[in-house]
């Protein structure tokens, strides 16, 4: 807190700073754009060599292979290099790369891994057109990745990496996290307390127009309602009641009644099973029901998913949920649970700013100003468990495309150095305006 305090009475004068700077320093900028426009084929090449490496969240040897050749890259500009092992919340691990200990704290947020299986039929980088790859995990995030590179060489090869300290934490478990959270998103948590700034190079809507300043938290939930089993002639009698089926279709009518459309709050029932017996394999995703016509249900689970974009919403519609779930029909029970997930990163006045001060960037590039995205249409991402550690923080900065999480994942390769000079730029003004 006594950070974010003395913070936040630098930043009206940092934002003035920022707008002055930007005036002054245009040979320089155009120094940092042709050092990317120079290097952008080893740049589309480091993208192409790592796409073509599967690195689905649960194929480890392909993470970490992932985040050597990234690794190297740090290396090869004087970054101190860490590979934190995931053996302790079961997955590959993440690569961790500092630099400086002057000027604001910046913490750049990647993720190695993708949501393509090592068996998976999608697994190459192929040119579709003179702007358009396609390629599995190519905007999401290998792109995002190459550029966070791209945009440190560039100021590192031109000596500008010396008024910024950088921490820049690529994850190897943004697709399915590891458990426990505590453990497998501390490297991440960490680097935020020490940060000042965060930002993300997911690629947010797909939209270069656009970057994020609040997304949605997601969390999972289970409820499992018991019925009392009997012939299905005695359904609705006083001794057997309305069984477990219609108490769980009961519930879940009201959770929609109750909930959709209120605020920024969308939850899912993605999975369902009842009947006689039902078998839960959560390691799988996987529930199975067994059951007759002619016999009252005895037991039903749904796993599902919430959302929201603050705390309060969070608060609010768990509340509301297990207060449909205790109001039971006779002869039935339910039992509601959560689990841990992604955070909501809530929408606030300094990461409107900093966005303001990326959008500044791009309209001086030519490139026309980016605006906020629409909560809804930007899922959840590393930086929710960042956003509350730190002054400032924004998402979306990465390659843009179509498709993601899809066979049909495709880039839109002039975004590829857009991007970077953006992202390259931001960080040369935030390292002059501190240092004014």
């Amino acid at each position: 807190m006594i950070k974010r305090i003395k913070f936040n009475t630098l930043f009206v004068g940092m934002l003035f700073m920022f707008s002055q700077t930007s005036m002054a320093n245009t040979a320089t900028e155009q120094k940092i754009t042709k050092h990317i426009n120079d290097n952008l084929t080893q740049s589309q090449a480091l993208l192409e060599k790592t796409v073509n490496i599967n690195s689905g969240t649960m194929n480890f040897d392909g993470v970490k292979k992932v985040g050597a050749i990234y690794q190297a890259e740090f290396d090869a500009m004087g970054f101190d290099t860490q590979w934190v092992d995931g053996s302790e919340f079961n997955r590959a691990g993440h690569l961790v790369a500092s630099y400086g200990n002057s000027g604001p704290k910046i913490l750049m947020i990647g993720h190695l891994d993708t949501v393509f299986a090592k068996d998976d039929a999608f697994q190459h980088y192929s040119v579709v057109d003179d702007t358009h790859i396609a390629g599995p995990g190519i905007t999401d995030m290998k792109g995002g990745d190459v550029i966070i590179i791209a945009a440190l060489q560039a100021l590192k090869a031109l000596d500008l990496l010396d008024k910024i300290s950088i921490k820049v934490v690529m994850t190897g478990d943004e697709e399915s996290s590891g458990r426990p959270l505590s453990l497998s998103k501390k490297a991440l948590v960490d680097a935020a307390i020490w940060a000042d700034i965060a930002l993300g190079f997911e690629d947010a809507d797909g939209d270069i127009k656009t970057a994020v300043v609040a997304r949605r938290g997601s969390i999972g939930w289970q409820l499992d309602v018991a019925g009392k089993p009997a012939h299905s002639s005695q359904i609705f009698t006083d001794n057997v009641g309305y069984g477990a089926i219609f108490e769980t279709a009961r519930i879940l009518n009201s959770f929609r009644e109750q909930l959709a459309g209120v605020g920024n709050i969308t939850f899912n029932p993605g999975l369902i099973a009842g009947g006689t017996e039902v078998e839960v394999q959560p390691e799988n995703s996987i529930v199975q029901g067994f059951g007759k016509t002619n016999v009252v249900a005895k037991e039903v689970t749904v796993k599902g998913g919430i959302r929201t974009l603050t705390a309060d919403e969070l608060v609010k519609a768990k509340k509301v949920m297990q207060e449909v779930a205790s109001n039971n029909l006779a002869h039935t029970s339910a039992t509601l649970t959560f689990a841990d997930g992604y955070p909501p990163m809530a929408p606030t006045d300094q990461n409107y700013a900093l966005l303001k001060m990326y959008s500044d960037v791009s309209e001086s590039l030519g490139y026309g100003p980016v605006a906020p995205v629409n909560p809804r249409n930007a899922g959840a991402a590393d930086i929710s468990f960042a956003a509350d550690h730190v002054d400032m923080a924004i998402d979306g900065l990465g390659l843009m495309g179509d498709g993601g999480h899809t066979k049909d994942e495709v880039a839109d390769m002039s975004t590829f150095a857009q991007n970077m000079h953006k992202a390259a730029i931001l960080l040369y003004r935030l390292g002059e305006a501190k240092a004014l």
